[in-house]
């Protein structure tokens, strides 16, 4: 769009490059940057148009974003033009993802690059490894708590070690995917270093009070992050001499986003990171990005334009990059992390569809879909260029983010329904077999989430120790049926490390000083390699649930319908066991896809008189996919097995 304040700013800004800059070939740049700058500026404008170093900070943008063109590959610079021509690439059903850390799955980067046929066996062919920036030993939070944002840590290698393993996974069709924090760093940080030894200019990248009176009217209504083991928001730093703002641990300094030179330095990473081939940025803690007395801190408008600000200015320099919103918030917040007011994302392309997960793991605590039905109806739809990561585990805890009138509707009592599903996945209800751990219990309401590997919570731990052939016949489907609605419901499916030879629960972090105290490690195992290996033995629960799982990858990347372009239909039966929808290809005229879940552990009738009036089961016999059976149709009723899942083509 062109406008005269702007485009006349955008023309000083260019006369005054830096000679450096200025005689480079930056054509594509220059394009970008002329097709993009009015929202930039109004953006920019928007957050810190009344400081009055606006103009210099402007100008700083700029050049940070051209300094980055400069140095990107030409390899990349080539990818980012095909990804401008087919910007719809990402929504395609061949992408099926797997997150990692990277030592827990193979020791280090050099290890990976051993390991990638493993999953290129799997069918994977989307790489999240878990952060793996230069954090301080014993207050790294998992690699959240970031020391150097440039540097990798030296239990994993080097950056030539990464550059050489996005190389391979190039080669290998293979997307690679990173994080970076950019809500907070590190207490070590070279940041707050300065800050501590009382520069001014980096004190000002903080949130730093000298007492306690504006802390205090911020705690007024900030809700707190890990009310076990870090309680409250504000931490007092005994060497700077000021409070600041710690909202998840005490060692993790609370970024300053009103400051332009924050948002500068933080895009300038984002890009550095984009240059070394990662094809997916996961941006960590967004919905925490904008600070405002009064409220709780969390999904500000000011967060969203900072994340329209960052995407903006990633287009300019690296268009083929992707971002990630983790933002794990009620359904009718995440949705805005895709970008309000468009039809196209203009923040994040993916978002983490956690309502689903929640919502996947009621079901099977209460062997009954209606609030799994009822909470999906509630997820708001995603905007046309945009997609979900949709998963059954991943490294954080499971909470229960479904509403409370969703809860009700599905005839339960929200606090009741909650204690129970922890009190199931903790193995403390009867019949229960799950052997989860509960996470960040906050005694003042009785809130807990839950960890525990996916296996664990299943029940294949509890079967496997009962010796129980039937018990773990249904944690396996338990399992299976899990995956089988991630990888049919539309979005990027997300595996997890090990779930896919059924890790169980590891309780090694107990003799770690440094994780002891934080039962998410219980999920974040090292990769039993032996175990791996028995997935080709027939017999073994890794051969079953591996094999199971490797087919169903492979049968969604041949289904069109699969793509993810708002072509899903939900579907009511009369059964409440049943979670049911469609999935057709808006492209051509090839058959529907039935998918149907049963969540029971007993076998359940399906009525197909109303699923004929939607034009199902019209033939004598229907197939599944999953399995290649026939299935005989002319009744009025198709029985599903017990917690079992059909792919059926009608």
């Amino acid at each position: 769009m062109y406008e005269q304040i702007s485009h006349s700013l955008l023309n000083e800004i260019l006369i005054a490059l830096k000679p450096e800059i200025k005689y480079q070939n930056l054509q594509h740049f220059y394009t970008r940057l002329g097709a993009n700058f009015y929202a930039i500026y109004s953006l920019f404008t928007t957050l810190y148009g009344d400081r009055p170093d606006f103009r210099k900070q402007i100008q700083r943008l700029v050049e940070t974003m051209a300094r980055q063109y400069i140095r990107r590959p030409q390899h990349l610079r080539k990818t980012d033009l095909a990804r401008e021509k087919n910007h719809n690439w990402f929504l395609s059903q061949q992408w099926v993802g797997m997150a990692l850390y990277c030592d827990g799955f193979a020791g280090d980067l050099q290890g990976m690059q051993s390991k990638l046929h493993y999953l290129q066996d799997l069918g994977i062919n989307l790489v999240h490894i878990m952060p793996m920036m230069d954090c301080p030993e014993g207050k790294s939070d998992g690699g959240y708590a970031v020391r150097d944002f440039r540097k990798i840590d030296s239990r994993f290698g080097t950056l030539d070690d990464l550059d050489n393993l996005a190389a391979n996974l190039k080669k290998r069709g293979m997307l690679l995917t990173l994080d970076v924090v950019v809500n907070h760093t590190s207490d070590q940080h070279e940041w707050a270093q300065k800050a501590r030894a009382g520069d001014q200019a980096f004190q000002d990248y903080y949130f730093t009070f000298d007492d306690r009176q504006v802390p205090d009217m911020y705690e007024e209504s900030m809700p707190e992050v890990f009310p076990e083991t870090a309680p409250g928001n504000f931490t007092w730093d005994e060497a700077m001499g000021k409070w600041v703002m710690t909202v998840f641990n005490s060692f993790q300094w609370d970024l300053n986003y009103r400051n332009p030179a924050v948002f500068i330095e933080m895009l300038d990473i984002v890009l550095f990171w984009a240059n070394r081939g990662t094809d997916i940025l996961r941006l960590d803690a967004v919905a925490f990005l904008w600070k405002k007395m009064g409220g709780t801190c969390q999904n500000e408008r000011e967060a969203h334009l900072i994340l329209q600000l960052m995407k903006d200015c990633c287009q300019v320099t690296a268009p083929g990059v992707l971002f990630i919103a983790e933002a794990i918030v009620a359904p009718t917040e995440i949705i805005k992390y895709f970008g309000e007011d468009a039809i196209n994302a203009k923040e994040c392309e993916i978002a983490y569809n956690a309502t689903f997960m929640a919502l996947l793991w009621e079901a099977v605590a209460t062997r009954n879909a209606t609030l799994l039905n009822r909470g999906i109806h509630s997820i708001p739809e995603k905007l046309e260029r945009a997609t979900w990561l949709n998963y059954v585990r991943c490294h954080d805890d499971i909470g229960w983010g479904f509403s409370d009138a969703d809860i009700v509707a599905a005839g339960y009592q929200p606090q009741a329904h909650r204690k129970f599903l922890v009190d199931y996945f903790t193995g403390n209800f009867p019949g229960s077999r799950a052997t989860g751990l509960a996470f960040g219990k906050n005694e003042k309401t009785g809130d807990a989430r839950i960890s525990g590997a996916l296996a664990s919570l299943a029940g294949l731990e509890g079967a496997l120790a009962e010796n129980s052939p039937e018990s773990i016949d249904a944690a396996i489907k338990t399992i299976l049926l899990l995956h089988s609605m991630i990888l049919s419901f539309g979005g990027i499916p997300l595996l997890y490390y090990g779930d896919a030879i059924g890790t169980l629960n590891d309780d090694s972090y107990l003799n770690d000083e440094h994780k002891s105290n934080d039962n998410r490690w219980i999920h974040r195992p090292h990769l039993d390699w032996n175990k791996a290996d028995r997935r080709t033995q027939p017999g073994t629960t890794e051969h079953a649930i591996f094999s199971a799982l490797k087919k169903l990858i492979s049968l969604r990347k041949e289904i069109p319908a699969f793509a993810d372009r708002i072509n899903r239909e939900l579907l009511d039966v009369d059964n409440p066991h049943f979670f049911v929808f469609s999935r057709f290809d808006q492209s051509n005229s090839s058959p529907r896809i039935l998918v149907i879940g049963n969540f029971d552990s007993e076998p359940q009738p399906l009525g197909l008189d109303a699923l004929r009036r939607k034009g199902f089961f019209q033939y004598e016999s229907v197939r599944d996919l999953c399995t290649g059976e026939t299935l005989p149709t002319t009744g009025n009723e198709l029985m599903i097995p017990a917690l079992s899942f059909y792919w059926l083509q009608t």
